[in-house]
Order: C-alpha cells, then structure tokens, then sequence
C-alpha cells in the first residue's frame, strides 16, 4: 500500500468522522427544540390553570359558571372509557401480535394483512370516529354509550398494540425457542412460558403508548356522541358520558376568560393523568426485566 492510498483512507475516515459529528449535532438540535417547545407548552399551560386546580374543581360538574364548573364527569368519564378500550384492545392486539408471528404461514395473504395493519395506525382519528358511529351507534344499535366510545378507540390503538406486539416477539433471541423445543415444549408453551415472559415488558410499553393516545383523543369521540355538558356521572356501560378533551374543548369555545383557565386546569390534570400512565408502565417494563435474567 503506497503512501497516497495511505492518505486516503485517512481522509477517508476523517471525513466520515466529520459526516458523524454533524449528524450528532443536527440531532441534538432536533431533540432539544422538540423538548423545549414541550416544556414551554407544558409551562405555559401551568401557570395559566394552577390557580383554577383544586379539589372543588376535580369533584364538581360543568356548569355556566366557570367559577363553580369542574371536571369530575368528564375525568371519570375518560377513566371509564380508557378501561373499555384497555379491556377490548389489549386481548385481542395481543392474540393478534402472537398469531402473525409465531403461528401464521408466510405467504402474500399474511403479507396483505401486515401491510393493512401498518397502514392502520397512520389513519386519522377521525376516519375510526365515522367507522365507530356507522358500526357501533347505528349498526349494533349500541346509541351514543359509553361503550360505543370505548370499542372506538379500540379500534384506534388496535394496530399500535399489534405492531408493538410484534416488533417485541421478534427481538426475542429464536434460540430461547429452539431450547424450549429440545425440551419437549409444545408451540404454545414455548410462547407462553417463554417468548412471552420476555417480550411483555416491550408489549406493555407499546400498549400504554397506544392507550395515552387514546386517552387524548377529541375527533373520534365527538362523531360517536360525546356530551359536551352532563351533569351525572355514568352508571353502566349504555350511558351517556362526557371525556375531559371534549370538555377543555368546549370551554376554550366560551368567550369568558374563566372559562378558559378551567381549560388549561383541565389540560394539566389530562397531561397529569397521561405522565401517570407512562410512569406506571416504566416501572413495570422495569420490574419485569428485572425478574427475567437472559
């Protein structure tokens, strides 16, 4: 090797090195603005609704004065109809995840369903707003319930609970199945005992991302009959129900400025609640690797 290839190569590589540095950069910047203009919402949205967030606030019902409105139909209605859609959602995303990849045939007709199942979770909301209320509301005749609402959103974090599924089944390394195998397990314990044991922990974090989407959504719910004012809380799953982005929306909609500081306290206790459910699902993406030894 002669000297000036030596050079080269030594370009070579300082020029990737550089290529590197720049990327590096390029993607700090990217992160650091993405996070301060959050923090900055997050502080602004702060400052606007502390003084409005209180325990007469959490525990009242919406009414036409904004100093006596509060969110407590609208908080327990989310809460209500998160549940459904955790209840009908996460079996089925789950079974569905497990079937297309351990168990389906790969061929064209699998090929078509992964590629819909992709192309699902890019939707708009709105698109499973109009499905829920021409299936669920008038189709199974379910009305405009709190039910309705949750076999919706269902429908919406469906195909991000089947990807998240998938995407943790598949770094699962195949020679944990290939022992399971040698020692006389069956497909189904292999995945039950063992594929699944270690992939939960990705599962979980896939499935509360999905729900925390679905905790925030406003489009959907407003085609299949979200009450913007209710003044009860719902008894059984065939009631009307209200959630707290049909509520915030409704108040920014009113020209009194206390309306609009209810708002941003109803906007505080919906982050609150999404940050909740994300810290729930750290520490037991946490706890359950930290039981599993590789």
């Amino acid at each position: 090797m002669t000297g000036q290839n030596i050079q080269q190569i030594r370009q070579t590589i300082a020029r990737n090195k550089l290529s590197d540095q720049i990327f590096s950069l390029i993607g700090l910047l990217c992160m650091l603005i993405a996070i301060g203009t959050l923090l900055a919402l997050i502080v602004d949205l702060f400052l606007d609704g502390l003084p409005r967030l209180n325990l007469q606030f959490l525990t009242s019902f919406p009414s036409s004065d904004p100093l006596e409105a509060g969110i407590y139909a609208a908080w327990v209605g989310s809460t209500i109809v998160i549940l459904v859609t955790a209840a009908a959602a996460i079996p089925l995303g789950i079974a569905a995840g497990i079937y297309l990849e351990e168990y389906a045939y790969k061929n064209w007709f699998t090929d078509l369903i992964e590629i819909n199942v992709a192309n699902l979770a890019g939707i708009p909301s709105i698109i499973y707003g109009l499905l829920g209320l021409g299936l669920f509301v008038y189709g199974l005749k379910l009305d405009r319930s709190v039910i309705a609402a949750g076999l919706t959103l269902a429908l919406l974090v469906l195909p991000v609970i089947i990807v998240a599924t998938r995407e943790a089944i598949r770094a699962i390394p195949s020679s944990i199945r290939e022992a399971a195998y040698a020692c006389g397990a069956s497909k189904w314990q292999t995945v039950w005992d063992h594929v699944l044991p270690y992939a939960f922990g990705t599962i979980l974090t896939g499935i509360i991302v999905a729900l925390a989407r679905g905790f925030g959504e406003t489009a959907p719910l407003i085609v299949v009959g979200a009450v913007a004012f209710i003044a009860f809380l719902p008894t059984h799953l065939f009631d009307p129900y209200t959630v707290l982005p049909i509520q915030m929306f409704n108040w920014t909609d009113r020209p009194q400025e206390e309306f609009q500081v209810a708002a941003a306290a109803a906007g505080l206790v919906l982050v609150f609640m999404t940050l909740m459910m994300n810290g729930v699902a750290i520490y037991l993406r946490y706890r359950l690797r930290k039981k599993i030894k590789w």
